[in-house]
């Protein structure tokens, strides 16, 4: 089975030969994978990874035009730079090429969601504040950021990308970052209109989110993403109650903790982690993964202990699903 068609099988709740397997890995490791193995690329060849996350695209900021302390409507007079700049797609046409074409992966393309790119306007604290005090002055600035990303998703299904991937951080450690009456009122309907978009077009749509997003996992549900990204168990969310309650509605893509697991030096918890995982989605239901990138505090030699393994207990011979 090649790889691209185990995660399509995966993200639909088909048997398929193994688990897939991938990590994101070149944020703050390039200089050091490069040293031991020649480059990043070369670590996923080796560990046979499935599917590839691909950046590029125009930015959806005008980042020169930006000033500290930015209210949303000083950011409303400033016009957005063009999506439809067809040589700032060069990025994503070659890694479609190397990873779709060349290897057989499922590749995935980071889009901005309607909250967390914002941040990079405004700052998160005063973000949160204009949640409440400049309600309709975001409405405004999340609908014209709606038809930036709708613009950006379209010609990234043009060029043929599997699945349009929503990076839109809501969560804190113990709960969401805003009130879910909140998210329901000023998210949801923004988040709803690109989710829907990409499910005219037949493709599939994930979510990352970090920290702990229970309280609204069934609007997750209900706007239809195939994938949701970390499913952070270190924040609280519990990997049992998704398998139990809501594997039947996405798949997650995860399992590896950065945040208490992975780069840490206690290989013993890792192995036990690694193996309980993969044998509690022995049935189906998970894309084997990296909750965030891994950080640089974590050695090649435990990276490699670690990936070893994953590669081992996803080969144990049974057919998953």
């Amino acid at each position: 089975m090649l790889s691209r068609e185990r995660v399509i099988r995966t993200i639909r709740r088909q048997p398929v030969d193994r688990m897939p397997v991938y990590g994101w890995l070149f944020g703050n490791l390039t200089e050091q994978l490069t040293a031991a193995f020649g480059s990043v690329e070369a670590f996923e060849d080796r560990y046979e990874f499935d599917y590839a996350h691909l950046f590029g695209g125009p930015s959806p900021l005008p980042w020169e035009k930006l000033t500290p302390e930015m209210e949303p409507g000083d950011f409303l007079a400033l016009p957005l730079d063009d999506p439809n700049d067809s040589a700032a797609y060069d990025g994503i046409r070659a890694g479609i090429r190397k990873y779709q074409e060349e290897k057989g992966r499922f590749v995935y393309v980071q889009t901005p969601g309607i909250f967390e790119p914002m941040n990079g306007v405004f700052g998160i604290e005063n973000h949160l504040a204009y949640l409440l005090l400049y309600e309709e002055e975001l409405r405004e600035v999340y609908e014209r950021h709606v038809q930036w990303t709708l613009a950006f998703i379209n010609n990234c299904l043009d060029l043929g990308v599997d699945m349009i991937h929503i990076s839109d951080d809501w969560g804190g450690q113990h709960g969401l970052l805003f009130s879910p009456e909140v998210w329901w009122r000023l998210i949801f309907p923004y988040q709803q209109r690109l989710c829907e978009a990409v499910k005219q077009r037949g493709a599939f749509v994930s979510l990352h989110s970090d920290g702990n997003v229970a309280t609204v996992l069934d609007g997750i549900v209900r706007l239809g993403f195939d994938v949701v990204h970390p499913y952070q168990e270190s924040a609280g969310m519990d990997l049992a109650v998704y398998k139990r309650e809501y594997r039947q509605h996405f798949t997650v893509m995860g399992g590896l903790d950065v945040q208490t697991t992975l780069g840490f030096g206690q290989l013993d918890r890792l192995r036990d982690e690694i193996i309980h995982v993969i044998d509690m989605f022995a049935d189906g239901g998970l894309l084997f993964c990296t909750t965030h990138f891994v950080q640089d505090h974590c050695t090649i030699e435990e990276l490699t202990f670690a990936y070893d393994l994953v590669y081992e207990q996803v080969r144990k011979g049974q057919k998953v699903g």
